[in-house]
């Protein structure tokens, strides 16, 4: 091995291990599929399949709400994955969007993007941040005391905590 294809190696783990800091910032896999799902929703509606000298043509009427559905779908994956804050509203929309092609765009893109839209809104919605990991020499920090009654020795209150005698 010579001495470039070290330091390739380690600038290809470096790019690795940022990547997978990044990706677990934010829902990725709820991005990635939504985004997929889109794809299938507005190509097959303006798709030419050829078999042989047969042109299969999937044309309908709603071909441009197919396109907005999956442009839509598209945008709401990215969303996921650079603004992690609305992934809540993305999935939700995204579960919405994919619900609507069923109806509009050839059930769905052919049920590959209503599924995969599906699923990546619901992995957006689950989706929560991790809690950082603690550094081993960190201090904790402690919890905070919360004043809570003052009671005596016995568990009762005391006679005069309050400056009045107690009846009987």
């Amino acid at each position: 091995m010579s001495a470039e294809s070290r330091g390739l190696r380690d600038r290809i783990g470096s790019w690795r291990r940022s990547f997978r800091t990044w990706r677990g910032q934010r829902p990725f896999w709820a991005g990635l599929l939504t985004l997929l799902g889109g794809l299938p929703i507005m190509y097959f509606p303006y798709a030419n399949l050829t078999v042989g000298q047969l042109t299969v043509r999937m044309a309908t009427t709603a071909g441009s709400g197919s396109l907005i559905i999956g442009v839509l779908l598209v945008v709401l994956g990215f969303t996921m994955w650079f603004q992690s804050t609305a992934r809540v509203f993305a999935g939700v929309a995204a579960i919405l969007l994919g619900l609507v092609s069923l109806v509009v765009s050839n059930f769905g893109g052919f049920l590959m993007g209503f599924l995969l839209a599906l699923i990546g809104g619901g992995l957006s919605v689950a989706w929560a941040p991790g809690v950082p990991p603690t550094q081993p020499g960190a201090e904790a920090e402690p919890e905070p005391v919360i004043a809570g009654p003052v009671l005596s020795g016995n568990g009762l209150d005391d006679e005069t905590t309050n400056g009045r005698n107690r009846a009987g």
